[in-house]
């Protein structure tokens, strides 16, 4: 009897920490995908209509926000803020999707061959830059995991993976304000 007890907790300790891996195997599979150009395994990472959600919202806010406070008491300009806001939110549902992200990595492709740049290859991982290096990885909560990302000289984007069953997923880029 003891010795089932044993196997069903070090079973559901392997389990637990296969879940709690999650993350860290996402995040390393988007990373493989970018490297390789790989938009579908890239799509498999991502919860697009989560992704495109978000980032409508942050792209509605940032215009807003740069309209001022009084844009909206002028008609012209709450006509523009709309126009832009809805330009903008083609544009995220455009490229948030698999095709637009295969799109945007075949139109790298291109751009790679019309500047005889070579194709990506397994060897070709150490001339490329990674673009998660220096990332901050911390559990936000046990099904959500942060990533933060340095922009350069700017300020971080955070990358938002989320747990649905024991599968993860990101699924929201928070970008910089």
């Amino acid at each position: 009897m003891k010795k089932w007890i044993i196997l069903a907790c070090a079973l559901a300790l392997l389990f637990a920490g296969y879940v709690m891996s999650g993350p860290y195997r996402t995040i390393n599979a988007i990373r493989q995908a970018v490297m390789n150009e790989d938009a579908r395994m890239l799509a498999r990472q991502i919860d697009f209509p989560a992704v495109r959600a978000s980032l409508k919202a942050q792209v509605a806010d940032r215009i807003a926000r740069k309209a001022g406070a009084n844009a909206q008491a002028d008609p012209f300009t709450a006509l523009g803020i709309g126009m832009a806001n809805t330009l903008a939110g083609a544009a995220v549902d455009g490229l948030m999707t698999p095709s637009g992200i295969g799109g945007l990595m075949e139109g790298r492709k291109a751009w790679n061959r019309a500047h005889n740049l070579p194709p990506p290859s397994e060897g070709d991982d150490m001339t490329r830059p990674d673009l998660l290096e220096g990332a901050q990885y911390h559990y936000a909560s046990p099904s959500r995991f942060n990533v933060t990302v340095p922009a350069g000289q700017g300020e971080p984007v955070e990358l938002v993976i989320t747990r649905k069953g024991i599968q993860w997923k990101l699924t929201d880029i928070r970008l910089p304000p």
